[in-house]
């Protein structure tokens, strides 16, 4: 799976998770900062779910300078509030609050039923301004990119599909509940794959409507190896081992709406992919056993290969820091998550993820970068690169696909 200069392809999965996905960049701020002025993209095989679709994307786009795409993700998340995501105006809250009352008090006397609890298209005017999705081809053909996957689930069909724009070499998949679909990724796939179930409303591409791509997506990692990366950086948004909050043992109020909401998005977004990655662990330690002749004949039937992950997490809870900043929400939407119990205690799970305000995306930026920084030289070896001082500054590009 190596391109033609023989260097492995080095795959990047950016997991979902709100506005916690500000981590992910602080830590490609980081991974620039160590690489020479002017490099290319590092990562052949970008893939993404739910926010992290949309930082993805904005990679793919601006492939040809990983700095400079750094740098721009980082304006607009370092800048953002709530109400460039979704409307966030007590008029538009209030309009929406009354569509799911009456949808649950008269039933059947409407003409259809509420599509989500918030609108987003604050979020599609900022997509469409920001991300040219036309330019990831450009990215493709120049070789800075092999291929971008967007993670979306399908409402009908119940599918996780892995909608994917590669080179010309790359073939679809089909598994018993995933699928690889080529296709030219747009502004619609983004939304698709943002589109938080209640929360936020579906989107329908083709003939099927989709929401988050977090959702069924039992194998996260699965894109990326069908799009043959030989090693994985993992960008996660739950906190590292050892830092979970530890089990309350007086706690035996019942759990509020809020408290229930953020553990559901929690299992959207971050079990999974914990899965996941211990089983590619599992896999790569059983392929090991094998003696090197009988992989090599498996290999050329079944594609069978040892597959390296690195995983970058916070080092810090996001609840905690979000806890912090909540009075950072405007009035309207403070009153509103107040009614769902998101400022009591355990509603801080909740906040993590629709915290869309600068100081929140900030430090989570800052967070990412330094959490990043710790790890320069395994960071750095795993890209394949020497230490700063010692190297001069690399051609990238990718090469043929073979």
């Amino acid at each position: 799976m190596d391109d033609a200069s023989g260097r492995p392809k080095i795959g990047l999965i950016m997991s979902g998770g709100g506005a916690r996905a500000a981590y992910q960049v602080g830590v490609l701020k980081a991974i620039a900062e160590m690489l020479p002025p002017g490099t290319p993209n590092p990562f052949a095989i970008i893939c993404g779910a739910s926010a992290g679709a949309i930082n993805s994307a904005a990679l793919a786009i601006h492939a040809r300078n990983f700095q400079q795409a750094a740098r721009r993700m980082e304006k607009v998340w370092g800048g953002f509030r709530v109400d460039q995501v979704f409307r966030a105006d007590a008029r538009g809250l209030f309009v929406n609050w009354i569509r799911w009352m009456a949808a649950l008090f008269l039933v059947g006397l409407g003409r259809s039923n509420p599509a989500a609890l918030l609108d987003r298209n604050p979020l599609h005017r900022l997509l469409r301004r920001y991300l040219s999705c036309d330019r990831i081809q450009q990215s493709i053909d120049a070789g800075y990119l092999h291929a971008l996957s967007i993670a979306a689930s399908g409402y009908t069909s119940g599918q996780a599909v892995s909608f994917f724009q590669a080179a010309s070499t790359q073939m679809s998949w089909k598994r018993a509940t995933r699928v690889g679909v080529a296709t030219q990724i747009t502004i619609d796939h983004l939304m698709a794959s943002s589109a938080i179930p209640f929360v936020f409303e579906a989107v329908k591409l083709q003939r099927e409507y989709f929401g988050d791509g977090s959702m069924r997506q039992i194998a996260p990692m699965s894109p990326a190896i069908h799009l043959g990366a030989d090693r994985i950086l993992v960008i996660g948004v739950r906190p590292e081992s050892g830092s979970q909050v530890p089990r309350q043992a007086d706690l035996i109020e019942y759990p509020s709406l809020a408290q229930i909401g953020g553990h559901v998005l929690s299992s959207i977004f971050l079990d999974t992919l914990e899965a996941d990655l211990e089983r590619l662990r599992r896999i790569n330690e059983t392929l090991r056993l094998i003696p090197a002749e009988h992989l090599t004949k498996q290999d050329r039937t079944a594609h069978l290969r040892t597959i390296d992950a690195l995983l970058i997490s916070p080092s810090r809870d996001p609840r905690e820091i979000a806890e912090r900043h909540k009075h950072n929400f405007p009035k309207s939407v403070r009153f509103m998550l107040r009614g769902l119990g998101a400022f009591d205690r355990g509603g801080g799970e909740l906040i993590s993820y629709l915290l869309f305000e600068k100081p929140y995306c900030r430090e989570l930026i800052d967070l990412g970068y330094a959490d990043t920084l710790r790890r320069r030289e395994e960071i750095l070896a795993f890209l394949g690169q020497q230490p700063a001082q010692d190297r001069s500054s690399p051609d990238l590009r990718l090469g043929t696909v073979s």
